[in-house]
């Protein structure tokens, strides 16, 4: 990006209100808000899906998530980094998924069909009576989305909070996998305490990753859910048998799901 282009970027991303913090400014540029994030930035404030941007909530190994402003309501706005995404790992949750099988295996058509898929995800899990972030609405690479917290304080990850009652929370989140896939019939695919919101009571998010029962990794990314919920719960509660919990919750018999009698704990370790 050129001296003149940067100004131009600089100008165009004043006007849309986009406070960027990060230290390194033109790794922002680069990483984020590239021509084609700006154009869509440019489309939802035309259309007025989104009135303003403000300072980011989050940075992940794949997206940005800033505050924004919607019909006068502050919301999260989620950026998929087109030009870094690890568009190979986001594949192997979308081939297998029904629903995306005519996606082309491009980085740009993957970004966008993964942000299409977190929106169709959050609003079949809302859908369910979860507490998710209400999608809004998606375009491209970015996801407009319902902002959980308070002001502008956003709710903590679930391992920063001290827990009055952790037995309490564990038993929510172990329904809540239930409901994900009784009734939203969904596998979160990445659970854990970094992606559970705690308010009042607990939010799941970030259910990009998230696959149908009838994906074929499905029953895995199930039972890795199951075991990172008793990793965390177990330094301050009892726990849950995780084999006996991913039969309960499928209806399929232990015996069926690990064929030899293979210790599924040992097994997912050695992954």
């Amino acid at each position: 990006m050129g001296k003149h282009h940067e100004e131009d970027f600089d100008r165009e991303i004043e006007q849309l209100g986009v406070r960027v913090r990060d230290g390194d400014q033109r790794k922002v540029r680069d990483d984020v808000f590239d021509e084609i994030t700006l154009l869509t930035l440019y489309h939802l404030i035309h259309k007025k899906k989104l009135t303003a941007m403000g300072g980011p909530l989050s940075t992940g190994k794949e997206a940005n998530v800033y505050l924004g402003t919607r019909d006068n309501c502050t919301v999260a706005v989620k950026i998929y980094r087109i030009r870094t995404a690890d568009f190979t790992a986001m594949g192997k949750y979308i081939t297998g998924d029904r629903r995306f099988s005519r996606v082309r295996k491009t980085r740009k058509e993957i970004v966008f069909a993964w942000t299409r898929k977190e929106y169709s995800n959050l609003t079949r899990a809302r859908d369910a009576g979860l507490l998710v972030p209400t999608p809004l609405v998606w375009d491209r690479n970015i996801l407009i989305m319902e902002f959980l917290g308070i002001g502008d304080q956003a709710y903590p990850q679930l391992r920063l909070v001290p827990l009055n009652d952790p037995a309490a929370v564990y038993d929510q989140i172990i329904e809540d996998i239930r409901v994900l896939y009784q009734v939203a019939h969904l596998v979160h695919g990445d659970l854990s305490e970094y992606n559970i919101l705690m308010g009042e009571k607990p939010h799941l998010i970030d259910m990009g990753q998230s696959v149908t029962p009838d994906h074929p990794e499905a029953i895995r990314f199930l039972r890795r859910d199951i075991m990172n919920i008793n990793r965390f719960f177990s330094q301050f509660c009892d726990v849950r048998d995780a084999n006996q919990t991913l039969s309960a919750i499928t209806g399929i018999p232990l015996e069926n799901l690990m064929p030899g009698g293979k210790d599924m704990n040992r097994e997912e370790e050695n992954r």
